[in-house]
């Protein structure tokens, strides 16, 4: 099968590879419908995901239809659409108890899919613990309504969960990327008093003024002042901080009001500092990720409920013998690019 694997630091390359089996008991193996690229896919071409794995066939956002299933697997069957968790979670160690399921404690727990072993920018993707890892899509949602469930929805949802937003809130999200759109549209289901969205890119501004009228808008130079002029308190009750540079970290602690909460969400390419002596008496709550992807049943609940809909966020769309174009444009914003469609 044609697959889109991680060579080297810097390359990426479509080769082809075996078809997977299934290699436990709670295995499935399930044939890729759609696929995505995803910001962390490019954290991994440009060397900051040290876990990665020079081999591995990269992607870990896909629907599909599960192909087998092994012995000990009871939630889904072989003809069943699904989508497929970016964790890996075994369900029974502490932190999956707990619903920390990104720090499951099995080898592979969390984010390998793609990363660690093999994932979905191919034909067929294996995925362990497939009782947690995937979900039945409803018949009324569609693949391209589902694709993002697993990992850049959840993403959004867990960050607005974990944000202990209330309807008396002021809300900042900086970045309005793809993920920074699924974080909007999660918070908007909290429904505060006001939700700001801070972001460079002009076409991204004007998407965000398009799809979502009543969301205030500003650029990180008026980031500061226009907060401050658009909240009770001086400065956002809670900020999400999507988009993953220094800048952008600086920030979301200097737009916080005191005794904010603060979540980043982003993941960085390189190590943020704290500058404790700055922020001394603001008494901010920092939340970080990565994502608890256990939402995912809810999420699709919402999806087919209508209270959630991703695919105004797809722009482009290409054959899986055509991603390398795709990344592409993908890595360098072109073309008013924010979700890609893959199908292979």
């Amino acid at each position: 099968m044609k697959v889109l694997t991680y060579i080297e630091h810097g390359k990426f390359a479509l080769t082809e590879k075996p078809k997977p089996d299934i290699l436990d008991p709670r295995d499935a193996v399930v044939r890729v419908t759609l696929g995505s690229i995803c910001t962390s896919d490019l954290h991994i071409k440009h060397g900051s995901v040290p876990r990665a794995v020079p081999g591995i066939t990269v992607g870990h956002e896909m629907v599909g239809v599960v192909e087998s299933v092994g012995s000990a697997v009871t939630t889904v069957r072989p003809g069943d659409r699904v989508t497929v968790n970016v964790e890996t979670f075994c369900g029974e160690c502490f932190f999956c108890q707990h619903g920390y399921v990104n720090n499951c404690t099995d080898p592979n727990g969390g984010w390998a899919l793609g990363c660690r072993i093999d994932g979905g920018q191919a034909e067929f993707v294996r995925v362990p613990y497939a009782d947690q890892g995937l979900n039945k899509i409803p018949d009324s949602v569609s693949d391209e309504q589902a694709l993002f469930v697993g990992d850049v929805l959840a993403t959004g949802f867990w960050a607005a969960r974990i944000s202990e937003i209330t309807e008396d809130d002021t809300v900042l999200i900086i970045g309005a990327g793809p993920t920074g759109i699924c974080t909007l549209l999660c918070v908007m289901l909290k429904h505060p008093k006001r939700i700001i969205v801070c972001e460079k890119d002009p076409a991204r501004i004007a998407f965000v003024r398009e799809h979502y009228p009543n969301v205030l808008t500003c650029t990180p130079e008026e980031c500061k002042a226009f907060t401050i002029a658009n909240s009770d308190h001086g400065g956002a009750d809670v900020v999400l901080e999507v988009a993953g540079a220094k800048d952008t970290f600086c920030l979301a602690w200097d737009c916080a009001r005191p005794n904010a909460i603060v979540t980043v969400v982003a993941l960085y390419d390189e190590a943020q500092t704290l500058p404790l002596p700055d922020m001394y008496g603001k008494n901010l709550t920092f939340k970080t990720g990565g994502v608890d992807g256990c939402d995912c049943a809810e999420i699709l609940a919402l999806i087919e409920a209508g209270k959630i809909d991703t695919t105004p966020l797809i722009t482009h769309r290409f054959k899986l013998e055509d991603i390398e174009e795709a990344y592409r444009i993908f890595e360098n914003k072109l073309d008013g690019v924010i979700k890609i469609v893959i199908t292979p």
